[in-house]
């Protein structure tokens, strides 16, 4: 069998809650060693978000949330009091051991258990130490706290999303999932593949600053272009798209559909799949330009003919005329998807007191190094004794004295 493509990786993942993690499982999923050190007792607050947390086959409440499962497999959990000097002791030898380190504590929080950068860059100068705050190391609001909404509304991605202005519930809207945590952990996975690439090169480790305002406002991409090269403010347009109809979602019998048709070739084969070919050289519609200026009379020709179909028959009459479509899925009908579940976006992990836990899989699919390994996230401290053990060397008195002492 091939080794996985980051078999000979060592991580020392500090970060909480999910960007951070995010990235440190992208990472154990094609093979690296992944140490998650979390506090003795509390353990990463991802343990309880997201949802009731998982129960065994006797009902007994586990530590495991929905939140901390989508971000944390793969990994080892060790736990360790990094306010206590011993503790601290021991994440500098694990920072010795590892090629990365992962953290997402305030700006300068960790300096003060000398666990920041340039108190670990001459003990090991070859680590990657990557730092994911909110708001990165500089600039006037790096002290500050923040998640996913404070920066969905700081990016300006909450401005772009929902109904138009002068429509009934209009206003910025949140997107439904901590989506900025998910971007930035894509993106501190890439600095972390980037930066060993240069290390690898170059022998020498670096600090990467990875702030979640700035990963998150990237996400903008065209609203933000259009802004900074031609001076235009987007505006909010729900469901629907400004420069292109017919394309938004239409209700149907038993559900909605989107249909994008952007371009002028399509339209006509919207036509022609609804049973209105006519429709498609009325004056009013005939270019793309027109069905703009003319799209409320458009969408009041469109409705009731949506209305008299179901999804399916009319996925199936947009597909046999090569329009872009597709259904608006709950979640439960997205993992009933028959291409979903051909492409495997669904993984099951084996826990040894919970049984089988099912979460979604590795999007990146390389074909001579796939992601070929599925152990569930951790227990709080489940790797404690083996860490320190095989990583560290410490015999068993050594770690009974460390437990004693509450520093495990």
């Amino acid at each position: 069998m091939t080794p996985a493509a980051l078999a000979d990786l060592r991580v020392l993942d500090l970060s909480r809650i999910l960007a951070g993690p995010s990235a440190g499982q992208y990472l154990a999923d094609f093979g690296a060693e992944v140490i998650k050190v979390e506090r003795p007792g509390v353990g990463d607050e991802s343990r309880r978000m997201g949802g009731p947390s998982l129960k065994d086959g006797d009902g007994n409440q586990s530590d495991l949330s929905p939140m901390f499962i989508c971000a944390n497999r793969n990994k080892k959990s060790i736990t360790i009091d990094m306010a206590k000097p011993a503790g601290q002791a021991l994440v500098k030898k694990l920072a010795v051991w590892a090629d990365v380190l992962l953290e997402n504590y305030k700006a300068g929080d960790l300096k003060r258990y000398g666990l920041d950068y340039a108190s670990l860059k001459p003990i090991n100068p070859r680590l990657v130490y990557c730092s994911v705050t909110g708001f990165g190391q500089t600039g006037p609001y790096a002290p500050r706290p923040g998640f996913d909404g404070v920066f969905q509304s700081t990016s300006g991605l909450m401005s772009l999303s929902g109904h138009r202005d002068g429509t009934p519930g209009a206003g910025s809207m949140r997107i439904g999932v901590p989506i900025t945590d998910m971007i930035g952990g894509v993106y501190t996975y890439g600095a972390v593949m980037t930066a060993l690439h240069y290390r690898d090169r170059s022998g020498e480790g670096q600090h990467v600053d990875m702030s979640m305002l700035d990963c998150a406002i990237t996400a903008t991409c065209t609203a933000s272009a259009n802004y900074l090269c031609n001076g235009i403010l987007p505006e909010r347009w729900g469901n629907e798209t400004k420069n292109a109809v017919p394309s938004g979602v239409y209700r149907c019998a038993d559900g909605e559909i989107q249909l994008s048709a952007p371009g002028t070739d399509i339209y006509p084969r919207v036509c022609k799949a609804m049973g209105v070919p006519h429709l498609a050289s009325d004056p009013r519609f005939v270019t793309n330009e027109d069905r703009v200026k003319h799209r409320a009379e458009l969408a009041a020709l469109f409705a009731p003919l949506f209305m008299q179909k179901t999804r399916a028959e009319l996925i199936a009459l947009m597909e046999a005329n090569n329009v872009p479509c597709a259904p608006i899925y709950a979640i439960n009908e997205v993992f009933a998807d028959e291409h979903v579940r051909s492409r495997g976006d669904v993984v099951e992990l084996q826990h040894a007191t919970l049984g089988p836990i099912k979460t979604v899989a590795n999007p990146m699919r390389l074909s001579a190094t796939p992601v070929n390994r599925f152990a569930p996230p951790p227990n709080l401290g489940e790797h404690t004794d083996s860490v320190l053990c095989d990583v560290l060397g410490l015999d068993a008195q050594a770690i009974a004295a460390l437990r004693q002492d509450g520093i495990v």
